[in-house]
C-alpha cells in the first residue's frame, strides 16, 4: 500500500511566510524574489528535479522569468511555442494542474510527448493569483512518474499564496525604477507606516483601525508627518529595553 507523503509541517509553512515576509520588508528586486520562490518550490519538494516561475506581460504574453536550469526553460518554451500546456492551462483557469506521467497524459499531446521524450514525466503547476488576477504561475518539474501527489500541490499552493502579493509588490518596486523619486519615496512611507501600525497593534493589542488611529494621533500630537512618527516607533522598538518592575 502507498502511503502518502506528510502534509507540510506548520513551521515548515511559517518559515517560508517568514523569509518571504522578510524579503518583502527588505524591497529587493523582482528577480531575487522570483529566485528565492524557485530555491523554495525546489527545497520544498525535493522530489522535484527542476522549479521556475512563469509571468505574464502587460499584453497576457507568458515568458520563463525565473529556472532552476536549462531543461526547465526548455519544457517551458516548448508550451509556449505549442501553445499548450499545464502551466498554460494553470494560468488560463486560475487553478493547480498536476500530470502524473506526461508519457500516457492525452490532454496536450504535442508537448506532452516532447516533455516525456526530454525525461521529465511529473509536473506541478500552480498559479500566482491576487485581486487583479493571475501574475503567472511557479511550477516544478520532476523525471519519475508519479513523483507529485496532494501534499505536494498543497505545499506548492500554500508556497504560491505566500508569495502571491510579494511578487506584485516587487513588479510595483521594479517598474518604480522607470518613475520618479517622488513615486518612491511615498512607496517607502507607505511600508514604513504599515510596518508601524504593525507593532502598535502587536504591542497594544489594537485593531487595525485603532493602530492607525493611534498613529495619526502621535503624529499630531508631535506635528509631524505619520511616516516619521512611524519611523520613530520603528526606531524606538529596536531599542533595548529597561526590565518591567
Amino acid at each position: 500500500m502507498t502511503v502518502p507523503a506528510p502534509l507540510p509541517l506548520d513551521h515548515e509553512v511559517a518559515g517560508v511566510a517568514a523569509r518571504l515576509s522578510g524579503l518583502l520588508l527588505s524591497r529587493e528586486t523582482v528577480n531575487s524574489v522570483l529566485d528565492l520562490i524557485v530555491t523554495l518550490a525546489g527545497t520544498s519538494l525535493p522530489r522535484a528535479a527542476g522549479a521556475g516561475v512563469t509571468l505574464l506581460a502587460e499584453d497576457g504574453t507568458p515568458a520563463t522569468t525565473a529556472a532552476s536550469g536549462a531543461g526547465v526553460h526548455e519544457a517551458d518554451e516548448r508550451q509556449y511555442a505549442f501553445g499548450e500546456g499545464p502551466c498554460l492551462t494553470a494560468l488560463a483557469e486560475g487553478a493547480p494542474v498536476r500530470i502524473d506521467d506526461t508519457a500516457t497524459d492525452r490532454r496536450w499531446p504535442r508537448w506532452c510527448a516532447a516533455a516525456a521524450e526530454a525525461g521529465l514525466h511529473s509536473v506541478l503547476t500552480v498559479p500566482l493569483l491576487t485581486g487583479d488576477g493571475c501574475l503567472g504561475a511557479v511550477k516544478v518539474y520532476a523525471a519519475a512518474p508519479s513523483a507529485f501527489g496532494p501534499s505536494d500541490e498543497h505545499a506548492l499552493t500554500t508556497l504560491a499564496t505566500k508569495a502571491e502579493a510579494l511578487v506584485a509588490q516587487a513588479r510595483v518596486y521594479d517598474r518604480a525604477g522607470d518613475s520618479s523619486e517622488e513615486f518612491k519615496r511615498v512607496l517607502r512611507e507607505r511600508d514604513t507606516v504599515t510596518m508601524a501600525r504593525g507593532f502598535l497593534m502587536a504591542r497594544e493589542a489594537l485593531s487595525e483601525q485603532a493602530a492607525a488611529e493611534r498613529l495619526l494621533s502621535l503624529a499630531r500630537t508631535e506635528g509631524r508627518t505619520p511616516a516619521d512618527t512611524a519611523v520613530g516607533i520603528l526606531s524606538a522598538s529596536s531599542e533595548p529595553q529597561e526590565p518591567r518592575r
